[in-house]
């Protein structure tokens, strides 16, 4: 009886050692494609660059909500900085005024989430 105990323990310690070692080793090789692959930005000539501030409502938290806005805000082309505040509720885009206009920023504010969730007011460009 413990005998069998024994190989049933050293099977399942097998399997689990097995299966982790395979799932980490997933997870270092995602992270070396993120960090040696990075997305290179458009210099943006000075006198294109404008600046836009709007009041986002909706927001419920800062690192789920306020981060993700920025992170999308940010990764559009022609935009140069984000900032998104959880506590004024207020965005600060500077962006490419030949690539991007402040409503196409309203829109992907507003689009994200679910659609329904982030309103966009006070646009100040």
């Amino acid at each position: 009886m413990n005998f069998k105990k024994s190989i049933v323990t050293l099977v399942l310690t097998s399997v689990l050692f097995v299966g982790c070692k395979e799932k980490s080793t997933e997870i270092v090789s995602k992270e070396t494609v993120e960090t040696t692959a990075p997305k290179v930005k458009k210099e943006i000539a000075a006198a294109n660059l404008q600046t836009a501030s709007f009041s986002v409502e909706g927001m419920t938290c800062a690192v789920g909500c306020a981060k993700t806005i920025q992170e999308d805000l940010t990764g559009l082309d022609g935009v140069q900085k984000a900032t998104v505040d959880f506590d004024t509720k207020l965005a600060t885009v500077t962006f490419d005024k030949t690539v991007q206009t402040p409503e196409k920023l309203t829109k992907v504010v507003e689009a994200a989430a679910d659609g329904k969730t982030y309103k966009v007011s006070d646009i100040k460009s």
